[in-house]
């Protein structure tokens, strides 16, 4: 069973960076395809970054370049760098495991309980 957790989040001002961790147990990171998704009241789960076991990352349009994913799979984490924040970016931020490098919700089996993010304009 993996096990996930969120955390760094917390209340920014618009143009403020935030890096977000997600501490995984149960199983070696590095035999996981892991994903970041945000939620905003709402709405549905939106896809924000994900990173392959041997590193390789995929990131929807909307973030490119102001998001990066990236792993430590001797520390069993995973981050989410955000730039350059804005208030449209205030979301509750999930983090995920599953068995393919997609953008789908539906691709993940194992989800965090989420971190909040709120940006102040």
């Amino acid at each position: 069973q993996v096990h996930l957790v969120e955390s760094g989040g917390g209340l920014v001002q618009a143009g403020a960076s935030l890096r977000l961790s997600c501490a995984v147990s149960g199983h070696p990171l590095s035999d996981l395809i892991m994903g970041w998704f945000r939620q905003s009241p709402g709405k549905g789960r939106a896809f924000l970054a994900s990173i392959s076991r041997k590193g390789g990352t995929y990131y929807p349009y909307s973030v490119k370049g102001r998001f990066t994913i990236s792993k430590d799979n001797a520390k069993n984490t995973v981050y989410l760098q955000m730039n350059s924040l804005k208030p449209e970016d205030t979301a509750v931020y999930y983090c995920a495991a599953g068995g393919s490098n997609s953008p789908s919700e539906s691709d993940y089996s194992y989800w965090g309980q989420g971190t909040q993010v709120t940006v102040s304009s």
